[in-house]
């Protein structure tokens, strides 16, 4: 099946940056995305951003000023570049990845989740 594995996460003062990354094992095409979800301590999953084969970006409205996603289709990994960071945006950061077949069947995969911890 497809694996997604993600890496980046680390801790980080307050105002700083980090840069996450989702390595998938399967090819990219248009249609198919690739998310970033973030679950902070005591709190629901949410979503953060997400990017398609085709380059179309979502961003969540509370981020979209100091996050941004990326990807790279030859090397099929998704990028999350955060900066200015907050003791808020503490929390285990998700790849999340949809791949649509011809013949409709979907597949939807989860990473393992990354650990990003914001200093104050």
């Amino acid at each position: 099946q497809v694996q997604l594995v993600e890496s980046g996460g680390g801790l980080v003062q307050a105002g700083g940056s980090a840069k996450l990354s989702c390595a998938a094992s399967q090819t990219i095409f248009y249609d198919d995305v690739l998310a970033w979800y973030r679950q902070s301590p005591g709190k629901q999953r949410e979503f953060v951003a997400s990017i398609t084969g085709g380059g179309k970006i979502n961003i969540v409205p509370s981020v979209k000023d100091r996050f941004s996603i990326s990807r790279d289709i030859i090397k099929k990994i998704a990028y999350l570049d955060m900066t200015n960071l907050r003791p808020e945006d503490t929390g285990v950061y998700y790849c999340n990845g949809r791949w649509t077949h011809n013949n409709g069947d979907v597949d939807d995969f989860w990473g393992q989740g990354t650990q990003v911890t914001v200093s104050s």
